[in-house]
């Protein structure tokens, strides 16, 4: 049997965690006021008077306030010379004011009014007002025809930012990798013959919660034997049998900063195949590590990754058995943003920028494993967040 894989019970492991997130403490205030001043700099590089935040990530990132997008229209403006409006629901007022890190005053519609009406008669919006890219479209035609007057894709002025992280960020993804690293070791020992997937998404939504993540697990992908070759799931999962590869791909968020942590095992002994596929899967992940230089482009690593699976015999480039997807994403306020490593984005690495590094190898009708650990670039180099796995036969070591 895989070390530290199967012989224990969901109730002995539980028992064994405790909260590892309870010393974290949230963005400090100031830092929303810096990011806004930030912002404002590039808008007016930019000629831009006002940019719309919608409820979202973006919103968050800016104001502190967290939100998530409806149909009802919440989020911001920001004005060049700096203003800064809220907008929402008038029944909502006393809900976004408590939730509000940043104080500004807060316009408010009733139901059967026009929110875009509103927006676009606050003061600074009247000029060139620029869009938030998570702006649905529904939403932005109806803001742009209330507006009026010229407008702007602000994308790059929000997402600039949003790139590279600071110490404080990479402190809170630290702790919920770390958080995440220690429930995928537990839920790996509470395996047995005839478990469902269910069963152990259960149980790692509990101890995400037992480690001190409010909201419990953020998303968990359990899949088990030929189920693993399909990245993100089949419709009818199968129960766990002697022999099978199993791949875990879960996380969880404190203060709205994510983690998102993949393993891949056999329960029981792994064969000469799983053995093979294995070892490839872990050094194409260590080729994109190796490969990540500030300066390089994001493709580069992405592209390393691939030359190390092509000189194994997988691939090239998307063929099966072989990488079917980019080598990894982005991570922060969301689970994947900006930039990606993958063909195409030419992004230079910088100090600060966070990344997944999980270049999975599927084998269809065989297995997939995919080991997904994440690293942020600083001056001289990437550096893990969590270790990567050790061994196929002692993948927690």
């Amino acid at each position: 049997m895989t070390r530290g894989v199967g012989g224990s019970t969901a109730k002995a492991e539980l028992a064994k965690l405790s909260d590892r997130l309870g010393h974290c403490q949230p963005v400090p205030v100031e830092r929303f006021s810096e990011r806004l001043d930030g912002l404002r700099a590039r808008m007016k590089a930019a000629g831009i008077d006002a940019v719309w935040l919608n409820a979202g990530t973006n919103l968050t990132y800016y104001t502190g306030l967290r939100w998530r997008a409806s149909e009802r229209l919440v989020g911001a403006l920001v004005t060049a010379d700096g203003g800064l409006t809220y907008l929402g629901p008038a029944f909502e007022t006393g809900t976004l004011e408590a939730f509000m890190t940043l104080t500004a005053p807060l316009a408010v519609w009733e139901e059967h009014e026009s929110p875009y009406d509103l927006l676009a008669g606050l003061d600074g919006a009247a000029g060139r007002l620029g869009l938030d890219p998570t702006t649905p479209l529904v939403t932005a035609h109806a803001i742009l025809a209330a507006h009026r007057g010229e407008s702007a894709d602000a994308s790059d002025l929000i997402l600039a930012a949003r790139r590279t992280k600071d110490a404080e960020e990479i402190a809170l993804m630290q702790a919920t990798k770390d958080a995440t690293l220690e429930v995928h070791a537990a839920a790996a020992r509470i395996l047995r013959a005839g478990m469902t997937t269910g069963e152990v998404t259960e149980f790692i939504h509990a101890a995400h919660k037992a480690v001190g993540a409010p909201g419990g697990s953020t998303f968990c992908i359990v899949l088990f034997g030929p189920d693993t070759a399909f990245p993100h799931g089949v419709a009818n999962p199968k129960t766990l049998d002697e022999g099978d590869m199993v791949l875990i791909d879960t996380g969880c968020a404190i203060h709205g900063y994510q983690s998102d942590i993949t393993r891949s095992y056999v329960f029981g002994e792994p064969t000469d195949r799983q053995r093979e596929v294995w070892e490839a899967e872990k050094a194409c992940q260590l080729a994109a590590f190796q490969a990540a230089r500030p300066g390089i482009a994001c493709s580069a690593v992405d592209a390393a990754a691939r030359t190390e699976a092509e000189r194994r015999g997988f691939g090239p480039g998307y063929t099966l058995p072989g990488i079917p997807h980019r080598t990894g994403h982005g991570i922060g306020l969301d689970i994947h943003e900006g930039p990606y490593l993958v063909g195409g984005d030419d992004t230079p690495l910088e100090a600060g920028m966070c990344f997944s590094n999980e270049p999975m190898i599927c084998v269809p009708g065989e297995f997939g494993i995919r080991l997904e650990d994440h690293f942020y670039m600083t001056g001289t180099g990437p550096r893990w967040f969590t270790e990567p796995s050790k061994s196929i036969d002692d993948p927690f070591g």
